[in-house]
């Protein structure tokens, strides 16, 4: 058993804590609003904090799953920041999707008070954060790591060190960049089918034991057919990570191009009141619902 506290109870953080907690952890969250804290602690007999210094002073482990990189400085820096009450040798894990530059100063902060860092975002979606099943892609280095490795595997389906500090989130772009296209060709496909006036469910029984199958013509096809996006990861946060990728790209040199594009047509999503359909509402964009 281990001191953790954990940090943002959204609709990621909340159900990894509680694994956590399921696993016999001792552990602390705080939540920015105060309500979500005090339902997760009736749920899962925990104890919340009111600051995230507070949470962080007797934990081995803090981990955090916020909003952006303002949030996560917000929780991390400053008096009442999470690295101010952590002891010496206390590993702070930050599961939030942000940017490479801001691991990678957290990291040196981190090292400059004797803490371990490591950034580690996520990939699964809700579903996946409440099954225990998410692929965490971290950076970081290997002693630190190591050392986090178990409490990481309590809600992990694939957990890979990939590189040192930045790398996590470096790779989870690269997760997104490939979200992106996947889901504006499965997007143009279904309409293409529909326009065509083929019988989607027969299209999808053959096309989906070959090589165009995914995870997400598996999961979100039918429901883009019936024009249902109220599940899964928002518009408004995809098109927070495709902001990064995009700012990471023009400071690398690489020219991504259909994420671009991919990104205008989320911000059309968005002016048809999608900002919280699921990334899967591309497909309303094409059929002009």
């Amino acid at each position: 058993m281990s001191n953790i506290a954990f940090i943002g109870l959204g609709v990621m953080g909340y159900p990894m804590a509680g694994h956590l907690a399921g696993a016999a952890h001792d552990v602390v969250v705080y939540n920015r609003t105060s309500a979500k804290a005090d339902a997760w602690m009736k749920q899962h007999h925990g104890r919340s904090a009111p600051t995230p210094r507070d949470a962080a002073r007797e934990a081995s482990f803090v981990l955090s799953c916020v909003g952006n990189d303002a949030d996560v400085r917000a929780v991390t820096l400053g008096e009442s920041g999470a690295f101010a009450g952590m002891k010496p040798g206390a590993v702070f894990i930050d599961h939030t999707t942000a940017s490479a530059r801001l691991a990678r100063e957290l990291e040196a902060e981190a090292h400059a008070r004797g803490l371990g860092f490591l950034d580690a975002p996520v990939s699964g979606g809700q579903a996946g954060a409440e099954s225990g099943q998410l692929s965490i892609m971290t950076g970081g280095d290997s002693k630190t790591f190591e050392k986090a490795q178990a409490i990481l595997e309590t809600y992990a389906k694939a957990l890979v060190l990939v590189g040192p500090a930045g790398s996590g989130q470096l790779t989870k772009m690269v997760n997104q960049i490939c979200l992106a296209g996947l889901i504006q060709g499965l997007a143009e496909a279904l309409h293409f089918a529909k326009q065509a006036g083929l019988d989607t469910e027969r299209v999808l029984s053959v096309i989906s034991r070959g090589a165009a199958q995914s995870w997400q013509m598996d999961n979100r096809a039918q429901t883009m057919l019936e024009g249902r996006f109220d599940f899964g990861f928002a518009v408004q946060w995809m098109r927070k990570d495709l902001g990064i990728c995009l700012d990471e790209a023009r400071s690398n040199g690489t020219m991504l191009p259909v994420t671009a594009l991919v990104d205008q047509f989320y911000a059309e999503v968005e002016a048809r009141g999608g900002r919280r359909w699921d990334t899967s509402s591309l497909i309303a964009r094409l059929e002009g619902s």
